[in-house]
């Protein structure tokens, strides 16, 4: 293979599932995930939810033939769940943990005890280099009232700017995960439109799969209707995204999803369906990097600056009602802790009665007046842990909320340049927007 030949790479991607004593079948499951990858013989494979190391070690020994190289990304109390498998020799690795991932106290939930963050391996395919990541946001539990849908948008703002830092030596860049948006919403289009990632779904040749190239749907057995509602069929919510550079095109030939059942199987391979995507990289020649290409680009640069700074304000305005709720509730811990401290005081009082006034008999049975001086430092105890949390979530909020408010000024910097050079010179554009979609704002 000479330097200058196409590259073809089948990337997958699946949410397992994989939490062991409470998912379904998950032992069957692992294996018959393991036996389809082998039959399959994908280049990249990138898993979410896979809890425990214990069942990565039994994909990796499962695995080790056809997808020699691998790595699992290990943070929080349960791990990240993700996971990277495959063909070609992996160079490097780093996670980025997301400063926001829910709270402690909804554990019914369960986000926040699993490390949300992004793993990123850098991998040669053939002459380029492509830097791979996976990644896994915090889930929507309420589609009318999503207490969540900051923290989401802080996780996108930081997943972003991630793969912007870290992928400027890269020829390619592929992003496969559980992303928990739909397709238009504001996350979703924060990343896309920032890092200028292409939707395989939407920019494929053929596609065989579900209906909508949907990744939740109902027909899969693992899956309620209540977790749909309002959407009766099923939601899009998993991805492979990806990007070229100036040294190299990127192409989706085909794409396809898992459709719930699994032939000569009782039950899928999880409750998310898996996505594969064939891309065709193709190394540039460098007659491509010149000006023919800035030309082509010049008309839709403008119009990209301009839908860019809407979309960061508006994730700014979200992340501003995050910074307000978050007050709030700290502001509640406070009151209460302090409530808890006054009486807490008064038991201290009361009980130094006897002491103080010879004599006296203490005024409360004895048992009674434990339990509630036990109630009284609980309750103290429980309002300073979420203080300190609700603080440590007010930093994060106005860290990403100064970081945006900077991204919209270097964006509207670059964006009345361009006009004005447009106004001076239409045949030329300035040179921070000759690439679309790879927009890099000061800092």
């Amino acid at each position: 293979m000479t330097n200058m030949d196409s590259v073809s790479v089948r990337v997958f991607s699946l949410n397992c599932w994989g939490i062991r004593y409470l998912s379904k079948y998950c032992p069957q499951r692992y294996a018959m995930i393991g036996e389809m990858l082998c039959k399959e013989q994908h280049d990249i494979v990138l898993l979410q939810e896979v809890w425990s190391e214990k069942d990565y070690l039994f994909l990796k020994k499962k695995l080790a033939s056809c997808h020699p190289h691998s790595h699992y990304f290990r943070s929080g109390v349960i791990g990240s769940g993700l996971a990277i498998f495959s063909k070609h020799r992996i160079r490097d690795t780093f996670l980025y943990r997301y400063s926001l991932n829910g709270y402690p106290y909804m554990a019914h939930h369960g986000d926040w005890f699993g490390g949300k963050a992004v793993g990123m391996a850098i991998l040669n395919l053939g002459s380029l280099t492509a830097n791979v990541y996976v990644t896994h946001l915090h889930a929507e539990y309420s589609r009318e009232k999503d207490s969540y849908l900051p923290h989401r948008v802080v996780q996108a703002w930081e997943l972003q700017q991630f793969i912007r830092h870290t992928s400027t030596g890269a020829d390619v860049v592929i992003l496969g995960g559980d992303l928990n948006m739909h397709p238009q919403d504001l996350g979703n289009r924060l990343l896309r439109a920032y890092n200028g990632l292409q939707d395989s779904y939407l920019e494929t040749a053929k596609f065989d799969g579900c209906e909508n190239g949907m990744t939740l749907i109902v027909d899969n057995p693992f899956i309620s209707k209540k977790e749909l509602v309002p959407f009766e069929k099923g939601i899009r919510i998993d991805y492979i995204l990806f990007k070229g550079s100036s040294k190299a095109d990127v192409h989706c030939d085909s794409m396809s999803t898992t459709k719930g059942s699994v032939p000569n199987h009782p039950f899928p391979y999880s409750d998310h369906e898996a996505l594969t995507a064939e891309l065709r990289l193709e190394p540039r020649t460098p007659a491509e990097t010149g000006s023919d290409r800035q030309s082509k680009n010049k008309d839709s640069a403008t119009g990209k600056l301009a839908e860019l700074v809407d979309i960061v304000t508006e994730a700014r305005t979200e992340v501003k009602v995050g910074l307000h709720c978050a007050e709030r509730m700290r502001y509640t811990a406070a009151r209460t802790g302090v409530m808890g401290l006054a009486l807490l005081f008064l038991e201290l009082v009361i009980a130094a009665v006897p002491y103080l006034a010879l004599g006296a008999e203490q005024p409360f049975p004895r048992t009674s007046f434990y339990l509630l001086a036990v109630l009284c430092f609980a309750m103290l105890l429980t309002t300073s842990m979420l203080y300190i949390f609700y603080t440590m979530e007010l930093k994060s909020l106005q860290e990403a909320e100064d970081q945006m408010r900077l991204g919209i000024g270097s964006l509207q910097e670059k964006l009345k340049g361009f006009r004005l050079a447009q106004l001076h010179n239409p045949s030329r554009m300035p040179p921070e927007v000759q690439e679309p979609g790879a927009f890099e704002p000061e800092e």
